[in-house]
């Protein structure tokens, strides 16, 4: 199973980036709400798998809670925003993506750099991992602040808080329930908020574009 386990590791942790660095590649909102509940499948599976190897039941349980949050529930909220929106498609980032993708390439090279005294001091394939987390993290800030539209950007956010989740998982082999348990939920209020303004946006605005709301006056 040890084999077995770190080869899924590796290729969920992996899917976490390439789902990061892909959602600078779409423009279509929509695409990335797919996107961003493929990643969730994915993180998921590293947890689980980590739960499985150290026969932790409360990381199995926060697999769990990640799946039904990160790839359910957060993504059918942000996908149903998505289909009433419809221009949901980013017409002109702040960076092309040619300039994005190789920004990205620039990112993942300097979250290993980074990385790399951490696998020093810990050298097991897990702490290997985690500058893929890292690389994730950056890559969501770069979709977070290259973005007009504002469902693009809370996929940034959300994008973030996956790399964070992944870093933990492969740092630490999961934190206490009650702490995943606790920025899950944050993260689900914060998406029901953002949610019901984007709607408020839409029907007073007549879009969620952020350029064309910084263009109104009093």
């Amino acid at each position: 199973m040890s084999g077995l386990g770190d080869g899924l590791i590796d290729l969920a942790a992996v899917a976490v980036l390439a789902v990061a660095v892909a959602g600078l590649w779409r423009r279509d909102v929509r695409a990335l709400v797919g996107l961003l509940r493929l990643q969730g499948w994915a993180l998921a599976l590293v947890a689980a798998v980590a739960a499985v190897r150290g026969r932790d039941v409360g990381l199995g349980v926060t697999a769990v809670l990640v799946l039904v949050v990160k790839a359910g529930v957060v993504p059918v909220l942000l996908g149903r925003v998505a289909r009433r929106d419809p221009g949901a498609r980013e017409g002109a980032p702040l960076i092309n993506v040619p300039a994005s993708l190789v920004i990205a390439a620039a990112l993942v090279a300097l979250a290993v750099v980074a990385g790399a005294p951490l696998h020093a001091l810990d050298p097991t394939a897990s702490t290997a991992l985690a500058p893929l987390g890292l690389a994730t993290v950056l890559a969501g800030y770069l979709l977070l602040v290259t973005r007009r539209r504002a469902l693009s950007q809370v996929v940034g956010l959300l994008v973030i808080d996956n790399g964070i989740a992944l870093t933990t998982f492969l740092l630490t082999s999961g934190v206490p329930l009650i702490v995943e348990l606790g920025g899950t939920l944050d993260v689900l209020l914060v998406v029901v908020v953002i949610r019901a303004l984007l709607g408020t946006m839409r029907a007073r605005f007549g879009g969620i574009d952020l350029d064309g709301l910084s263009e109104l006056r009093d």
